[in-house]
């Protein structure tokens, strides 16, 4: 894609979307990385990223251990751009400097897509929707049942909520059981196929709850350094002869564009990348672990040949439906769900955009998810050593014919609940169905080419509308780059922990899984130093 295209869409976008940015205040808990106060210390653990599993296994380590927290972005405390609902989309879309919470990317499919860049990391910036992954997505996972319950509930005591009513989502619901999606399974944090309501990260005064409280409710701050504004550039090792390397310590750039270089304590100590499906295999190739070939044409030393990090890269496609309706609705996130049988994911939201070139305030939209993805991709570096700029990356959406499938079905099941009696009621008397879907087709915000004249098929449809729910995923995946531990394969003293080692997507929406997995690695990582109980 070429950049003009990109930067002229992203001009249109930011006319409609941005505002001025909001810093957030520091909190006693996290500081600027300035005037080099950590350098008389070393950690058991140094933690890359603060973000959806940082901020949990951050918090879990700390209760007996020295933990530095490295966080690139800044603080999200009292920014009321992040906190509050109804400044979602100017908060998702701004990128108007390095030090804005969100950076944008555009993958090689020409979709739009969005890193976050603040200590809580997607918490953050995302829709908010908390639900958890399926009892067989936590076997396939490998995970202890009991400890991933117990896990779970630690993390639901600080973020999630239940929703407000919402007379939007409530029609929707209703609509979702007319159009065959069934049984109504009422309010839970289970994945249950069916319709129901999930949580929220949003409190009943729209008031965002982040992973970064965790780190204020459940951290011990005399075991724990939070910086900001640190981006580790790439880690240090030990190499000897042809022994294991194994990792020292990390070199990042200060709050004030200053190398600096940080150390482990010896023994047991480790490193634990929890920088994100985009950040993490990153941070690896820069660190000299990836495929040898590409990282020597850049320069790079090679500490390991390991041709699997930046494989495996997926992002579940979203296509979206956007729907004029004749009254007044409030703002609401995703709260409704409807888990199909066919691989597809139906939510709502209303009062917001979602990448569309040309939606009101009035409009309800209705989106597709597809569940897994079975498409996968790759990350590679883009010719840059820095960390802070975005790699290459494709996720090959809808190149399994099984994911379009899913798509072309779950895009039915919504014109069957925008023709159901609870939609019916309250949708503009001006439109029809085919005016639905001939606006939501030109409507969609990504750089693919579409045929002025129209979609022609649902496949098409899918593959020409595609944007993305931000679950992307993979790049450091269990089983080919970490072992079960989440330990670096072929090295010592560096695991990783966060979306980037999926194989799929948990659940309808990740975030609940990725922030019960830092816990939940948080957990038995203590137990594995100190025993059954761990201290925690």
């Amino acid at each position: 894609m070429g950049v003009k295209a990109s930067t002229l869409f992203m001009s249109l976008l930011l006319h409609a979307f941005l505002c001025i940015s909001e810093n957030g205040g520091e909190h006693s808990i996290a500081k600027e990385a300035k005037n080099g106060q950590w350098k008389k210390s070393r950690y058991d653990y140094i933690i890359v990223g603060g973000g959806t599993a940082g901020c949990s296994l951050a918090a879990t380590l700390s209760q007996n251990m020295s933990v530095l927290l490295l966080e690139r972005g800044g603080s999200p405390f009292g920014n009321k751009k992040i906190l509050n609902i109804e400044n979602f989309e100017a908060n998702l879309y701004d990128f108007s400097s390095n030090r804005s919470t969100s950076q944008l990317f555009v993958s090689e499919d020409g979709v739009l897509n969005i890193r976050p860049r603040v200590l809580g990391g997607g918490t953050c910036l995302n829709a908010g929707f908390y639900t958890r992954a399926s009892s067989s997505e936590v076997k396939a996972m490998g995970l202890e049942t009991g400890l991933v319950e117990q896990s779970y509930r630690w993390v639901e005591s600080v973020v999630a909520h239940r929703p407000p009513p919402n007379e939007w989502q409530n029609a929707v619901a209703k609509g979702l059981i007319e159009a065959g999606i069934s049984p109504y399974n009422g309010f839970t944090y289970d994945h249950i196929p069916g319709t129901k309501f999930g949580g929220t990260i949003f409190n009943s005064t729209g008031h965002r709850s982040t992973a970064a409280d965790i780190l204020v409710q459940r951290a011990n701050p005399r075991k724990l350094t939070v910086l900001l504004y640190a981006t580790v550039q790439r880690l240090l090792f030990v190499t000897k002869d042809e022994t294991r390397p194994k990792a020292k310590g990390v070199v990042f750039i200060d709050a004030d564009g200053r190398e600096q270089q940080v150390f482990l304590k010896d023994g047991k100590s480790e490193v634990i990348i929890s920088a994100g499906a985009l950040g993490s295999p990153q941070l690896l190739m820069l660190s000299g672990i990836g495929p040898a070939e590409e990282l020597k044409s850049m320069g790079i030393k090679v500490i390991m040949d390991q041709p699997a990090v930046g494989k495996g890269m997926a992002d579940n496609p979203m296509n979206t439906i956007y729907i004029p309706l004749a009254i007044g609705i409030p703002v609401s996130l995703i709260q409704v769900v409807g888990i199909t049988n066919f691989g597809s994911y139906i939510e709502t939201c209303s009062g917001f955009k979602f990448y569309s070139k040309s939606v009101g305030k009035k409009d309800g939209i209705i989106l597709q998810k597809v569940k897994g993805p079975l498409s996968k991709g790759y990350l590679r570096l883009d010719n840059s050593t820095n960390a802070d700029d975005n790699p290459v990356v494709k996720f090959n959406y809808y190149d399994h014919p099984m994911d379009v499938q899913s798509c072309v079905k779950g895009i039915g099941t919504i014109e069957k609940i925008i023709k159901s009696h609870p939609i019916k009621k309250i949708i503009s008397p001006s439109t029809s169905l085919n005016k639905i879907m001939n606006s939501s087709y030109q409507a969609a915000g990504n750089l693919i080419p579409r045929n002025p004249e129209g979609w022609g098929s649902l496949e098409k449809f899918c593959k020409d509308t595609v944007i993305t729910i931000w679950h992307y995923h993979g790049g450091c995946q269990v089983g080919s780059v970490v072992d079960g531990e989440y330990r670096l394969l072929g090295a010592d003293g560096v695991r990783v922990i966060d979306g980037s080692t999926f194989l799929f997507s948990p659940g309808t929406n990740p975030q609940a899984t990725v922030m019960m997995l830092g816990r939940y690695m948080g957990v038995r990582i203590l137990r594995e130093r100190l025993g059954p109980s761990g201290g925690v």
